[in-house]
């Protein structure tokens, strides 16, 4: 590192002393130092990332049909996908996984002792062309590439460098019978995208042919730019076809005639580099000269250290350990920290059960403490199977089952999908970390086998109040319908009334439109608060829906019979589903523009079309699918994210303000000043279309079915909250966390904050007739009776 230190210092005095130095070719010096790259041997050039970097070396290396492409399991997906360029040209791509490191010390520059090289396992070959003849095979010409990172991105695990001259010597295939593998020259590239920020590779020690970087990786700025750094001599080998920008020193238009730049990172870098980015890095390497890679390796490593022995000591009331590790942690070197574990704790959580935690319930409830953190596979599927233990039918499987990247399929068949990352750089701070720790005891560790206040108990999402827990909301002998809310277009504000009719979808009209941007996002108030200032009333002897905003002078008003004003169809994605809708005109379209200051246009729900419907959206998952008759699995729902309707109790909403009230600081006083405030959520803060009184607090959370006057609803589950019930339905500004916050801490169950119950309506059948001791003729009147009315008695079952 002092080799390191003295060179970035050398670069710097050298701007001082001769400020008329081009400072691109000084920066350019800059990052051969940070690697210890002598700029005699090695070049640098600029890319738009690591993936661009990476994707030069692939669609310019001299890839033949005798080549191999060899790469850890290890990798991320913009390594992966240097295959596609192998394979295309004929070359065989292989994966290996590699075992005992070797790491018995943090020194790196002594070879493998007494010639133990670490175990390579090499994977079945992949080809998409015939094999190479017998001449392919005997020519001296042929270069291979193997490519691995300094630090795994999905674990943090690091990488032993003197795999780069085991491997450019050739010894990782020695003993293969195949002469393919062995014949020709080994060419490493290596991903140091991660890792680089806090232990960048020693280049004059372990001299890889190819380097790839991620400037914002180190710095946290700027993002859009990376490098490559290349050895001069494995460059000439190189094969680049297209030219563009200033990568020429001449060509002509109309015959065949063009003549590349000599400077190598002229005519590898196309079009205008991002300068004033590349300007910017002095100030990056300003910061590290300031505080020196040695002690951010030793800041960081420190806090990684604390971090993994914390969380391997969670353990649940029965013992069983709170969180399963991924890594190297257990390799220690100088003062304790992991000679192979780089700045990153990757893991999983168990339940008192022995379940596992979703990482999209840790994701969502970290977002709750203002927490950032990584989840999922993190691009590197070969780390994730590693450590997941998925098998290649596991993984294809989950494909076939709907996961993909990014998505919210987080447990599959009670097995994870991915995993939760937390990363240090140089501004992290201990601080950090134990805010990190305490948000883990609170919410995932089982402090006793009782079910207390923040856990519910099994096969129900009701809740076990705790000891002391001051419930005194009085009940009364009956359950009757308070309210009834209608909202017609999904996120905007709805309207009370005392009577209403109900529809094959619902509540008659309920979310039959919805606001859709002009590049197809569907909007809602997570995304655009303002929503909720756009108010609806519906006049049904008018047939009309009125719409007003405060940004518009005049109030909307759309005819409710189909197709007037409707102009064309659209195909929408909601909740993951295919939807289709009809679009309206300019003038609809423009009023709603004006309203939300964005362009958007009004989409109205289609008549039989693909609008969802309770099987696709609950399956087998469906809480009283026994209970419904059949041939109405498949009843279908508007532009709603889950049930028909949802229903809230005021008894429930009142017990939760009272908790509230209870445990809630006002946010940023010191301990010695503790104030309270006063915080109260009103039930329309959870878009309810009904609202119920007279039972007691979440006894809904027990119910199979309910009966409002007449009219039978089969009860799908709990309704699964998200931070959208933070926003003031009144104003559209966010409290930040609450409520959600507080009902994470008591109504939270396998990775759901449940608060109300989803209902899907049903016209006659047996149970219904049970339940209200009657029966009702199956007329073609009957659904002019379908009708709730605020008073209506509520039974339940």
């Amino acid at each position: 590192m002092g080799i390191l230190i003295a060179r970035m210092t050398a670069v710097l005095l050298l701007l001082t002393l001769y400020p008329q130095l081009e400072k691109r070719v000084a920066l350019i010096l800059q990052v051969l130092a940070y690697c210890n790259a002598s700029p005699k041997d090695y070049k640098c050039i600029f890319t738009s990332g690591a993936t661009a970097a990476l994707k030069l070396v692939g669609e310019t290396f001299p890839w033949s049909s005798s080549s191999n492409y060899m790469y850890t399991m290890e990798n991320h997906n913009s390594v992966l996908g240097i295959r596609e360029y192998a394979l295309n040209q004929g070359a065989t791509a292989i994966a290996v996984d590699i075992e005992d490191m070797n790491w018995d010390s943090i020194n790196q520059e002594s070879e493998f002792g007494c010639n133990r090289l670490p175990n390579f396992k090499f994977h079945s070959q992949q080809r998409r062309s015939k094999q190479q003849s017998q001449n392919e095979m005997l020519n001296k010409d042929v270069y291979h590439l193997f490519a691995f990172p300094l630090e795994c991105n999905f674990s943090g695990a690091r990488f032993n460098l003197n795999l780069v001259k085991t491997i450019q010597e050739g010894r990782h295939v020695e003993g293969m019978e195949s002469a393919a593998i062995c014949r020709g020259r080994y060419m490493v590239l290596l991903d140091a995208a991660k890792g680089c920020g806090t232990q960048p590779p020693d280049l004059s020690k372990f001299p890889a042919d190819f380097v790839a970087l991620s400037f914002y990786k180190i710095f946290g700025y700027p993002t859009g730019l990376g490098a490559l750094i290349v050895r001069i001599d494995s460059a000439q080998k190189l094969q680049k076809s297209y030219f563009g920008g200033g990568t020429v020193a001449a060509s002509i238009a109309d015959i065949d005639f063009v003549r590349k730049r000599e400077r190598l990172e002229e005519w590898l870098e196309d079009g205008t580099s991002s300068f004033l980015s590349i300007a910017a890095l002095q100030h990056g390497f300003n910061i590290i000269n300031q505080l020196g890679i040695s002690e951010i390796a030793r800041h960081t490593g420190s806090l990684t250290a604390y971090t993994s022995s914390m969380l391997e000591a969670l353990r649940h009331s029965n013992g069983a350990p709170v969180c399963v590790l991924y890594g190297k942690h257990s390799f220690k070197g100088y003062q304790g920290l992991s000679c192979a574990q780089g700045p990153v704790v990757t893991f999983n959580m168990k339940r008192l059960d022995s379940s596992w935690v979703g990482y999209r319930e840790v994701e969502k409830l970290a977002s709750i403490r203002g927490i950032q953190l990584r989840t999922g596979c993190f691009c590197n599927p070969g780390a994730c199977s590693k450590y997941l233990e998925l098998t290649n039918i596991d993984m294809q499987s989950n494909f076939e089952s709907g996961h993909v990247c990014w998505d919210d399929n987080d447990i599959i068949c009670g097995r994870p999908t991915g995993a939760v990352r937390v990363s240090f750089g140089y501004m992290s701070t201990f601080e950090e970390v134990q805010a990190f720790i305490s948000f883990i005891d609170e919410f995932f560790v089982s402090k006793t086998s009782s079910f207390e206040i923040g856990q519910m108990s099994k096969g129900s999402i009701v809740p076990t109040l705790a000891k002391g827990s001051s419930r005194t909301i009085a009940t009364e002998e009956k359950i009757y319908l308070d309210s009834i809310i209608v909202y017609p277009i999904k996120s905007c504000a709805g309207f009370n009334v005392e009577a209403w009719p109900l529809s094959e979808t619902g509540l008659l009209y309920d979310r039959e439109w919805l606001v859709k941007s002009v590049f197809g996002e569907v909007l809602t108030q997570k995304k655009v608060p303002s929503m909720c200032l756009i108010k609806t009333f519906i006049d049904r002897a008018k047939g009309k829906l009125f719409v007003s905003s405060p940004n518009c002078e005049e109030r909307l008003q759309i005819l409710l019979e189909e197709d007037t004003y409707c102009s064309y169809k659209e195909d929408l994605r909601l909740c993951g589903y295919r939807s289709q809708g009809k679009g309206y005109g300019a003038e609809v379209n423009e009023w709603f523009s004006k309203a939300l200051g964005c362009p958007c246009n009004l989409i109205r729900r289609e008549s039989n079309g693909l609008s969802g419907c309770v099987e696709a959206r609950y399956g087998s998952k469906m809480r009283s699918r026994d209970m419904l008759p059949n041939g109405n699995v498949g009843k279908e729902l508007s532009f709603v994210n889950d049930g028909q309707l949802l229903l809230v109790s005021n008894s429930s909403v009142r017990d939760l303000n009272n908790i509230l009230q209870s445990r809630k600081k006002i946010e940023g006083v010191t301990e010695n000043k503790v104030a309270l405030t006063r915080i109260e959520v009103d039930t329309m803060r959870f878009r309810p279309n009904l609202v119920i009184s007279g039972a007691k607090p979440y006894a809904e959370d027990e119910w199979q079915a309910v009966t409002i006057g007449k009219e039978y609803f089969a009860v799908l589950g709990g309704c699964n909250r998200c931070r959208m019930i933070n926003f003031d339905p009144e104003t559209g500004i966010s409290s930040k966390n609450e409520p959600l916050a507080t009902l994470a801490s008591y109504r939270r169950m396998k990775g759901k904050i449940l608060f109300g119950i989803l209902l899907m309506h049903e016209k006659q059948t047996s149970a219904r007739n049970a339940i209200l001791g009657d029966s009702v003729d199956d007329t073609e009147n009957y659904e002019d009776k379908m009708l709730l009315k605020v008073g209506d008695l509520v039974i339940s079952a």
